[in-house]
């Protein structure tokens, strides 16, 4: 509590003004909390300055003011440099890296920081940054559970939900991936659909509603698939490959016919074809993720 009875705000350091980085120091400022910015090049941070944000000059400043740092950069290559020019600056302070990259450069950082006395928090955002803040919007963290159960009210500030899914620093970004990864394939097979309709004349607005059931229960095979993954057993009463090809021989064939990319279509094919020649063709889909596996 402060001397009037309010309650205190940690200080906090905002290194990186992007786009990205200007939402979480505006929104950390909006929640009351004393903040350091600071950014690689000059003119930047006007607005939050004007705010009653402070503005630096040096790194290791910015960080010597900040019982909280929060590094929103591009690559975690740069942000290791940042960290490692604040040097002993670091003790006895809490970083939370919010910078994409792997899982391996995202453990490097946080072994720099562990080397100088800081305590480190990793932070995927899965939101653009007019959503920081909003109460949809999901952050995952991983790296210390100390460091995420203290600064609760901080993440709080950021995203609605603010799940600590592991106390390695690397999981949180490998979770970005896994909802990138989902996301990018169900937008390239529902464009390849759209190409196909169109070129039908079908509108793809109403495909939508009248195929509303069955694209509804794509969603509820997920947990199943997971199930099996999880437990390395792929034998499955129903779904099996080898009721797969037909249908997907047919897309792409259709394909083709109408003068469509016929690569993602194809691609799933020759998987569903390797698969069920090696023998697994009672099994489900998910026995393709031993594909995905391969070096």
């Amino acid at each position: 509590m402060g001397a009037g009875g309010g309650v205190t705000r940690v200080s906090v350091a905002v290194l990186g003004l992007g786009e990205m980085g200007g939402a979480l120091a505006g929104t950390l400022l909006d929640g009351g909390h004393p903040t350091t910015v600071w950014n690689r090049t000059a003119g930047k941070g006007d607005e939050l300055v004007a705010k009653g944000a402070r503005r630096v000059d040096g790194v290791r400043d910015a960080v010597a003011a900040g019982q909280v740092v929060v590094v929103n950069v591009k690559g975690n290559s740069v942000a290791r440099g940042l960290l490692e020019a604040a040097g002993d600056a670091l003790r006895g302070r809490v970083v939370v890296n919010l910078t994409d990259g792997t899982s391996s450069e995202v453990r490097e950082v946080a072994a720099v920081v562990a080397e100088h006395g800081g305590e480190y928090l990793h932070g995927q955002i899965m939101t653009i940054a007019p959503g920081v803040g909003h109460p949809d919007a999901t952050v995952f963290y991983s790296g210390s559970a100390d460091v995420h159960e203290r600064h609760r009210e901080v993440l709080g500030l950021l995203s609605g939900q603010a799940p600590l899914v592991s106390e390695d620093p690397g999981v949180a970004v490998l979770y970005g991936m896994a909802v990138h990864g989902t996301m990018w394939g169900l937008l390239n097979g529902f464009l390849h659909a759209a190409a196909a309709l169109s070129d039908a004349g079908v509108e793809v607005g109403r495909f939508l509603e009248e195929a509303k059931s069955p694209l509804a229960s794509l969603s509820a095979f997920l947990p199943s698939i997971a199930e099996e993954v999880d437990r390395g057993r792929f034998a499955t009463p129903y779904g099996a490959l080898r009721h797969h090809l037909p249908s997907i021989e047919d897309l792409a064939r259709e394909s083709r016919e109408r003068g469509i990319d016929d690569e993602l279509p194809e691609y799933s094919r020759a998987l569903v074809a390797a698969a069920v020649e090696r023998g697994h063709g009672d099994d489900s889909y998910s026995r393709l993720v031993e594909h995905f596996r391969k070096a």
